[in-house]
């Protein structure tokens, strides 16, 4: 147990670095985790003898969950509205003509039998989604006519058309279902896996406005959960789970939450773990020892797929819409394969379909392809295509994106005593640029204005100008233990450097904003500000 850990942890902490070494190198990161599967792999320097694929397809089904969901959950919908139709046809229309025109080109060309041909087109049919964030973010690709959006929903959203492409050629092929079953699978994928999904959006959204967690970050466990409940209710009853999953991210992403940037943060972190798993074990049930016999069809197939199928397919959909040229050249070129090409290949392998082909390392090639050539290029296609746009942030289009407002917030009880007790707040007099936002009285939220009374007991929650610069303030915390000489002193009293202030008191779960006659008591503990 212990060295399996190990092992993995070695390996986790691997991609973790060369993650920094790709970005400062400019190789795909994603090519580098495949090298690293194939270093400890069979034909590798560790020769660990692994060729389980059924283990395998279950460790990366799981992982491609969570990089269907965050697909889903890390794209703004206010951003990609405008392109919405036109990605929506890309991800369902766009997979079946791209998976038909591939498989009809294995099939007439490679001598492909036609099934096995269709389900080589329906595999790698699909783009992937973490692929092309990754490149959006870490290259700050800032495109024109919302091509970012059109990208980020396409990617995000064809895997789910992909997948029910390919179990149904392997269900053609094993013989086992007649046309009605197929068309009945077919609409349960989609009306289960549509209405799934919705349903725990709503039902989560609901129970995390309406319920405070006691602990926190159980509303991210919460999350987490949910989004194994998307997938496997609907996979049960005979649904897209993949479908479900995304549909529950993008809904539940497009929502106010409290902690959403963390959230949206977390999700990240869990999908770029999902992302070293699957290439990782892409590479470690690789044997670079068979490549040979498959690298040349497999190139033949990568070739016809980035510059004919897909641009066909790509300029068919988009040429009604009036698209530029140039954007329908970039979206073609855009499409990277990735995580789901590979889980897809690898139920191939664990299918009781037949093929007489070894689907699973010509995928391994054509993803190989795909990244390597695709995902280093994209970034110097879009400037050479004119498609840079210098004056959007290609950031704005994720969930997590909040622009910098030099806004903050303070909070204020009015006492018994206090000057504003009994005051409108139009009479009373507020600091420069400052405005009460809300009034807190008992379990009541009040959005104040002029003519609104202040009382007794009130909490104003008031905004400022942010500093223009925060730089060089730190803040210390200080305990006043037993025999503290500050004991009993008030704060006007204390000798404290001309450059530290005491900005805060917390005594016994209360919280003190001190003046000069504040007292300080034993087990105070004291925050203090320091301009360094």
């Amino acid at each position: 147990m212990s060295v399996y850990l190990l092992v993995s942890a070695v390996i986790i902490i691997a991609c973790v670095v060369f993650n920094k070494v790709s970005s400062k190198l400019g190789i795909p990161m994603l090519l580098l985790f495949i090298l690293l599967g194939m270093f400890f792999g069979s034909d590798g320097i560790i020769k660990i003898p692994f060729d389980n694929f059924n283990f395998a397809e279950q460790i990366c089904s799981v992982a491609l969950i969570f990089i269907m969901f965050y697909g889903g959950f890390g794209t703004k919908w206010s951003e990609a509205r405008p392109v919405a139709t036109k990605a929506v046809l890309l991800s369902t229309l766009g997979v079946v003509l791209t998976a038909g025109i591939t498989g009809l080109f294995c099939y007439f060309v490679l001598k492909i039998e036609l099934l096995e041909s269709l389900l080589i087109g329906s595999v790698i049919s699909s783009t992937d989604a973490a692929s092309v964030f990754s490149i959006l973010r870490s290259k700050n690709l800032n495109m024109k006519y919302n091509t970012a959006s059109l990208l980020e929903v396409e990617s995000g959203s064809n895997d789910p058309f992909s997948y029910m492409l390919t179990i149904t050629l392997l269900s053609l092929m094993s013989g086992s279902v007649s046309g009605e079953k197929i068309a009945y699978m077919l609409f349960a994928q989609i009306v289960y896996g549509i209405g799934i999904g919705v349903i725990t959006a709503y039902m989560a959204i609901r129970i995390l406005k309406r319920f405070n967690f006691a602990t926190e970050g159980f509303d991210t466990i919460f999350i987490f959960a949910l989004v194994l409940f998307s997938y496997a209710a609907p996979t049960l009853l005979g649904g897209n789970g993949f479908l479900s999953t995304y549909i529950f991210g993008i809904i539940l992403g497009n929502k106010p939450l409290r902690n959403k940037k963390s959230l949206v943060h977390f999700f990240d972190g869990v999908t770029g773990l999902m992302q070293m798993v699957v290439f990782f074990l892409l590479g470690l049930l690789s044997f670079p020892s068979e490549l040979p016999k498959v690298v040349v069809p497999a190139l033949i197939i990568a070739l016809f797929l980035t510059f004919v199928a897909r641009p066909l397919a790509i300029g068919l959909l988009l040429a009604p819409f009036r698209c530029k040229l140039n954007q329908q050249i970039l979206v073609a070129l855009a499409g990277l394969r990735g995580a789901a090409s590979i889980v897809f290949a690898i139920m191939a392998m664990t299918s009781p379909a037949y093929t007489r082909n070894d689907v699973f390392h010509i995928v391994f090639c054509i993803v190989l392809f795909s990244i390597l050539l695709q995902g280093s290029l994209l970034p110097y296609l879009a400037k050479k295509l004119n498609m840079i746009d210098e004056e959007s942030n290609v950031l704005k289009t994720f969930n997590d994106y909040i622009e910098e407002v030099p806004v903050q917030f303070i909070q204020l009880t009015i006492k018994q005593n206090h000057l504003w007790a009994g005051k409108v707040i139009r009479d009373i007099q507020l600091p420069p640029d400052t405005l009460i936002v809300q009034l807190i009285r008992g379990e009541e939220r009040i959005t104040p204005d002029g003519n609104t009374v202040l009382c007794a007991g009130d909490v104003l929650v008031l905004s400022a100008k942010s500093p223009e610069t925060i730089d060089n303030f730190y803040l210390t915390e200080l305990s006043l233990i037993d025999g503290h000489e500050w004991i009993g002193k008030n704060v006007s009293s204390i000798k404290l450097e001309p450059s530290k202030l005491v900005v805060m008191i917390q005594r016994e779960g209360e919280i003190i904003i001190p003046n000069g006659n504040t007292t300080l008591k034993l087990n105070d503990k004291l925050v203090i500000n320091q301009y360094v």
